[in-house]
């Protein structure tokens, strides 16, 4: 988030930040989906977050952090689902370039006036990738 304030953008950094936070909720009934492949925990953690009255907005980041191509995703969501893929250092082009134009969108420029800067960020947050798996190995 320190890119989108570098570039004085408007965005919701609770959102951001809740969202990063609670998004593998659904992991809790679906443990096997910590060390292995799955999506049953999304739906889950969408359902146990509004079970326990957490906001919509941030309930559906369970969704929509691994259904990022959906259409009309806002900024947050796609940061979410950004955010997860960076911390687990994967490069997702994609994903990045529907974040840089959603920032060049509020910004009111095109894609390369931001493009530089959030790029550089996105690399940073990646290198660290896979140091931050190998301290979150499951034993």
């Amino acid at each position: 988030m320190r890119g989108y304030a570098d570039l004085g953008l408007d965005f919701d950094a609770q959102w951001i930040e809740l969202g990063v936070a609670v998004h593998d909720a659904g992991k809790i009934a679906h443990p096997e989906e910590l060390t292995g492949p799955g999506s049953l925990h999304e739906p889950a953690g969408k359902a146990l977050l509004l079970q326990n009255d957490v906001q919509q907005k941030i309930a559906e980041c369970c969704v929509s952090h691994a259904a990022w191509r959906t259409k009309g995703l806002s900024l947050e969501e796609l940061s979410v689902a950004l955010a997860d893929k960076l911390w687990k250092g994967k490069r997702e082009e994609d994903l990045e370039l529907l974040v840089i134009d959603q920032a060049a969108l509020r910004l009111g420029i095109d894609r390369w006036g931001v493009f530089e800067a959030l790029d550089s960020v996105f690399e940073e947050i990646a290198a660290g990738g896979s140091d931050r798996l190998g301290r979150s190995k499951l034993a």
